[in-house]
């Protein structure tokens, strides 16, 4: 037991990896190529080439992750990074040809519809980039250089992403037409907020601060109605210099209502701010073990 323990982690990743490569290259052959949709990096320029020469876009989405690849151990490094990395865009390249001939595989993709290819597109690619993500990999290609824009540069990642991609979905504007590249850019965004999603979770919570008059009647009230921990902060109001303890509590975005009553009904004259956050870990949320 303890050898399956002690590689677990790796396996996991591996695992979660070779799923999330299998998914972006299933929302490619049943989505976005049927429907021309360019997906941005080195995917897009493959399938802009094959447009015009037949040749195999896998083979050509492995060929062009060399140098991405060489380039992103240069400038990332690490053992890790290559392992993974290499895994990803390996598997990807030989799943996108190789469910060709898979039986009964539908090639030309499941419907004629572009906005259903975009959207289901968007979500199934989505879905495996997070999936990558989530065990510590990259997917190479945009993902490579957006990662060595932001390393080397100080880009942000969002701005590398859109840099590097934009290139790709206008040369396929002039190539598919504009009503694929504008849907194309609709498949890119959203299958980036659900590769966030995945990679982050989707358990918004809300973070409340309260300034009162009152803060161990609320405190109380709290505790022993929502079952939530209470943090006392030191606060000293800078027009009056009187010293005041902040409350601040986490809870869940059904739980904003019962605060706001206890506060109201301990003190009407309170101060509250309602913030968001995007992930809560610990006791009475998600464990801080490492997913």
């Amino acid at each position: 037991m303890k050898p399956i323990k002690k590689f677990w982690p790796q396996l996991r990743d591996f695992s979660l990896i070779l799923l999330g490569s299998l998914m972006q290259a299933l929302a490619l052959r049943l989505f976005l190529i049927p429907a021309h949709l360019a997906s941005g990096g080195v995917s897009g320029i493959s399938q802009l080439i094959n447009h015009f020469t037949g040749w195999p876009i896998g083979v050509m989405v492995l060929i062009g992750n060399v140098p991405l690849f060489i380039l992103g151990w240069r400038f990332l490094g690490g053992r890790r990074f290559a392992a993974r990395t290499a895994t990803s865009i390996i598997s990807y390249s030989l799943a996108v040809d190789l469910l060709l001939f898979f039986p009964f595989f539908p090639a030309n993709g499941l419907t004629d519809d572009i906005f259903l290819n975009s959207l289901y597109g968007a979500v199934v690619a989505g879905a495996g980039y997070g999936l990558v993500y989530r065990a510590r990999g990259t997917s190479g290609g945009s993902d490579i250089l957006a990662r060595i824009l932001n390393h080397w540069r100080g880009v942000p990642m969002t701005q590398s992403y859109l840099m590097v991609d934009s290139v790709v979905i206008l040369a396929a504007g002039f190539v598919f037409g504009w009503k694929e590249a504008l849907y194309a850019i609709i498949t890119l965004y959203v299958s980036g907020l659900v590769a966030e999603t995945i990679l982050e979770g989707g358990g918004t919570v809300r973070t409340a601060m309260i300034v009162t008059a009152e803060p161990q009647k609320i405190a109380d009230e709290i505790l022993v109605e929502l079952e939530r921990g209470v943090t006392y902060l030191s606060g000293t109001g800078a027009y009056t210099g009187e010293e005041r303890p902040v409350l601040y509590v986490v809870i869940s975005r059904a739980e904003v209502a019962q605060v706001k009553a206890i506060v109201h009904e301990a003190d009407p004259k309170a101060f509250m701010v309602v913030g968001v956050a995007h992930e809560a870990l610990g006791e009475g949320f998600r464990s801080l073990k490492p997913s």
